[in-house]
Formats: C-alpha cells, structure tokens, sequence
C-alpha cells in the first residue's frame, strides 16, 4: 500500500510539472517568447555567465532554451542545472516553434562567428607587458554625458596605462568591412559584418593597420589597427579627452532596427578562449 502511494504521488508529481511547463508556455504573463523576443532588453543584456562562456562548441538548442527557461540570466547557472533542458526544449519548441527558432538564429548570429579576442597577449612576455595586459569590465548601459545623456551601448577594454598605439587590435570574426573612418564619438573606427549578419564596431582607435576600403574581406584575426583614445570631437584626429582604450560594440539588424546594440561583456568573455598572441 504504502509503494502505490509513492508512485501515485510521482506520476501526479510528473504530470502537474508538464502541465505547468505547457501552461507557463502559453499564458504570456508568465513566460515572455514571441517573434520579437531578440530585441528585448533581456536578451540585448546577453548574460551568458561562466559555464557557458568557457564551452568551445555552443550548442545554440541548449543556449536558447535555458536562456527562456531561466528569465535570460544565466549568470548563476551550474552544470547539474542543465538537465532537462532537451525536454524542455521539445516542449517549447512544440508550443511556440517558430519563436523559438527566431531567438535561437538571433544567438547564432552572435556567437557564431566569434573565434578571436580583439587584444592579442604579447609573445615578448615581461613584468612590464605582463601587467599591462588588458582588463574590461560589464558596463554596458551605463551612463555618458558626451553628446547629450545616453547609455553605454558597448564594452571599454582598458589599455592600463599602456600609450596609444601600443596594443594590436585583431578581428574577433571574419566578414566583410561595412564602415571606416572618422567618427565625433568614434574616433577612429572600423566595422565588421560577421558571415552571420552581426556587425562588429571597433572604435577610437589610433591609427589603421593599412588602408581600409568598405567592401574589403578580412579574416579572423586579422590585425585591424592600433588602440587608442582618438575621438569626442569634430575635428579629425581630436585625441586625449579619455584614456585608452578599445569601445567594442556589437549590433544586430532586427525586425524594428537597423542597429541594435547587445551587450558584448559576456562575448568577450566566450572569446577568451581564442586569445593569440602577437610580437609587440
């Protein structure tokens, strides 16, 4: 008597988790996942965390929905929290299969591509190129006052008292040069469309690597120029008014947007796996 109550209360126990999951899925108060879930706040914040950061093969089935299942936070995810997600995934997909798919390509987009960190570590290694390597922090969306209030729509990666020209900055992706020159806020930039349709901005750079031309095909790891602290004025070659540093910013072509910023603090540091090193 005391077995059938058990295996009762799991097969109720079993049966009101699938309900739950089905009902969560399609009451939109508690589980936001329409087509345009990729331009939300949430998933612009790309909170990948430490576990999935450090895997080398992204599996984007399992990226997109732990993402959905755990409010698009990851940041405290463990290995043992990623059981179930395949079941999860097929219910998702079953209920809402077309938004899902829509949210899983938009993170391809992202990461796809992805198979180098901008800043190359020194093969001349010393105490000085030792701590002067780079560091950056996740201030995405914090305030800027230069131009008028604004946010922050990409990720400062600090020279750490290094002078400008003193750091190689590398294509994180392969693609295609879509804008170079000079920009009041920028400085000078360059920017990348990924194969995967992201478009990667690298800005207040110091000077090029060589004479860009829009159209031009670049590879991964291809060395793009120098870091800076060339911009914040109209004047071409205005430096000096901040200290140096690469701003990387990340923008998708959405739905409702020609370029829509994501946070790139979480890529960069997926990224890190693919430092190289350089002679400087």
């Amino acid at each position: 008597m005391h077995m059938i109550w058990i295996w009762s209360l799991v097969l109720f126990l079993s049966v009101y988790h699938t309900a739950l999951s089905d009902y969560l899925l399609m009451n939109p108060e508690f589980y936001q996942l329409d087509g345009y879930s990729w331009e939300s706040e949430e998933f612009r914040r790309m909170e990948l965390g430490e576990y999935l950061s450090e895997q080398t093969q992204m599996d984007y089935d399992c990226l997109a929905t732990l993402m959905i299942t755990h409010d698009y936070d990851l940041t405290h995810l463990k290995k043992e929290d990623l059981k179930g997600w395949t079941q999860q995934k097929t219910s998702i997909s079953r209920k809402k299969g077309i938004e899902y798919q829509k949210l899983k390509q938009a993170y391809q987009m992202v990461f796809q591509d992805i198979s180098c960190f901008p800043i190359p570590v020194s093969s001349r290694p010393s105490e000085e190129t030792d701590s002067r390597f780079v560091s950056y922090q996740n201030d995405f969306f914090t305030p800027r006052t230069y131009g008028g209030e604004r946010q922050h729509e990409g990720c400062d990666i600090s020279g750490n008292g290094a002078p400008r020209g003193f750091y190689p900055v590398l294509s994180m992706t392969g693609g295609t040069v879509e804008q170079v020159g000079w920009l009041e806020k920028g400085g000078w930039r360059i920017g990348i469309r990924a194969p995967s349709g992201a478009y990667f901005y690298y800005a207040h750079l110091y000077s090029y690597a060589e004479d860009w031309k829009i159209g031009e095909t670049v590879e991964p790891g291809r060395l793009l120029g120098y870091m800076g602290d060339s911009g914040y004025g109209i004047q071409e070659g205005t430096v000096g008014n901040f200290e140096v540093h690469l701003h990387l910013g990340i923008y998708l072509k959405t739905d409702h947007y020609q370029e829509l910023s994501i946070n790139p603090y979480w890529v960069l540091r997926y990224s890190q796996q693919f430092i190289r090193r350089a002679s400087y």
